[in-house]
C-alpha cells in the first residue's frame, strides 16, 4: 500500500488519549506513514500540540491537521485508521469505514470471538456482530499470518499481552497445565487511561500498591479465550491486577504448573525455541530478571523463566511498556503487516534508562 509517493494515510480516532498520544510519537517517526486526520471530539479544533505540549515540535515540523470531531473524518483519504475510543464506541464509527480502509482497534470492541462474551462483560449489547467476524485478534507475534490478510485487528490488551506471551506457546505444546494458571499483574497508571478518575488521582495512587478489578477484570475473559484456542479446551485463569505508582509498564508474574515429564528447562527451552527470531520478545536466561524499567518506551518484551520451590512447579516473568507494546507500539506492528512493509518500522525506539 505505502510507496514513495504514496506513503500509508493514516486516520487517528481518539488521538487526545495516552496511546493516541503514542501513535503520533510511533508514526512521525515511520518512513511509510502520513497522518492525515486526527479525531477527539471534546477537543475539536485545537492542534495536538496544546493537547500534548510534548508533541509541539512534531507537530509543527510535519504540519499535522487539527483535531475534529470522528464524524468529519474524510474516508476518502484515509487508507488506515486506528482506534483508541472508550469501549462501546468503535462498533458504529468502524462500521463506517470504506471496506478498503483496514481498521486497527485499541479498545476491547472486537477482542471476544463471541459477541456475548463481549456483551457479558461490558454490559452493553455488541454493535457491530456482522465485523466481528472479521476481526483477528492482533497478538503479532502469534497470529502474524493471520493479520497479514486482515481487514480488521483487534489489539490485545495490555495484560493480555504480557500474560499471553509466555502462556500460549507453553499451552499449545502440552507443558503446563492450563487450568491451574495464576497471573499476578502489575500495572502503571496510564492502563487507566486519561481521563478523570479518583482512582486515579495522585494521592489515591502514589506510595502504595492494590488490587482491583479482583476476580472481575475484563482481561480476564480475554487471556482465558487465547489460552483455551492454544489448549484446545475452555479453562478459567486466577487473574488479579494491581496498580502501581508508576507511570508506564506491566509486570506479570505467572505462577503454572508443569504437566508429567516437563522439566523447568522445557519451558525455557520452547519459548527460546518459538521467539528466536522476534524483533521485539526475548527470553531471558537462566536467573536473569525482567523489570519494567528494562522496556519503558519501547516495543520489546521479556520475558523470564524460574522453577519455583514448589515441587514440580515454574514462575514466568512478563514485562512490557502497556502503552507501545501494549497498544500503540503493537499496533503499528500489525499496521505494517497488514500493510506489507517490514514489522519493524517505525518502532526502532530503544528503551529509556534509567
Amino acid at each position: 500500500m505505502a510507496s514513495t509517493n504514496h506513503p500509508i494515510r493514516v486516520a487517528i480516532l481518539g488521538a487526545s488519549g495516552y496511546t493516541g498520544a503514542e501513535l503520533v510519537r510511533l508514526l512521525t517517526r515511520h518512513a511509510g506513514a502520513s497522518i492525515v486526520a486526527l479525531t477527539a471530539d471534546r477537543k475539536a479544533g485545537q492542534s495536538l500540540g496544546a493537547v500534548f505540549p510534548h508533541l509541539a515540535a512534531v507537530v509543527d515540523d510535519r504540519a499535522l491537521p487539527p483535531l475534529t470531531a470522528a464524524d468529519e473524518v474524510d474516508w476518502d483519504g484515509v487508507d488506515v485508521a486506528f482506534f483508541g475510543l472508550p469501549h462501546g464506541t468503535t462498533h458504529a464509527v468502524a462500521a463506517q469505514a470504506p471496506e478498503r480502509v483496514k481498521l486497527i482497534d485499541l479498545s476491547p470492541d472486537f477482542r471476544f470471538t463471541d459477541p456475548e462474551t463481549y456483551s457479558l462483560w461490558y454490559g452493553i449489547p455488541h454493535g457491530a456482530p456482522a465485523l466481528q467476524r472479521e476481526a483477528v485478534y492482533g497478538l503479532t507475534e502469534l497470529a502474524r499470518a493471520e493479520i497479514v490478510g486482515a481487514r480488521l485487528v483487534a489489539c490485545p490488551g495490555c495484560y493480555p499481552t504480557a500474560s499471553l506471551l509466555p502462556l500460549v506457546p507453553l499451552a499449545e505444546a502440552g507443558l503446563i497445565a492450563i487450568d491451574e494458571i495464576i497471573i499476578d499483574a502489575k500495572s502503571g497508571v496510564s492502563g487507566a487511561g486519561r481521563g478523570l478518575k479518583e482512582a486515579s488521582l495522585y494521592a489515591e495512587v502514589a506510595e502504595g500498591v492494590h488490587a482491583y478489578g479482583v476476580a472481575a477484570h475484563r482481561h480476564a475473559p480475554e487471556i482465558e479465550q487465547a489460552i483455551s484456542r492454544a489448549g484446545g479446551r475452555p479453562v478459567t485463569v486466577n487473574f488479579t491486577p494491581h496498580l502501581m505508582p508508576i507511570n508506564r509498564g506491566i509486570l506479570a508474574s505467572i505462577y503454572v504448573r508443569l504437566n508429567d515429564g516437563v522439566e523447568v528447562e522445557d519451558l525455557r527451552a520452547r519459548l527460546a525455541s518459538v521467539y528466536a527470531d522476534e524483533p521485539f520478545v526475548r527470553v531471558l536466561g537462566e536467573g536473569q530478571v525482567p523489570a519494567t524499567r528494562h522496556v519503558r518506551g519501547s516495543n520489546h518484551a521479556l520475558i523470564g523463566v524460574f522453577k519455583d520451590r514448589l515441587p514440580r512447579r515454574a514462575i514466568l516473568m512478563s514485562v512490557i511498556d502497556n502503552l507501545v507494546k501494549g497498544a500503540s507500539g503493537q499496533a503499528v506492528q500489525n499496521m505494517n503487516l497488514m500493510c506489507g512493509l517490514e514489522e519493524t518500522v517505525g518502532l526502532g525506539q530503544q528503551p529509556l534508562f534509567p
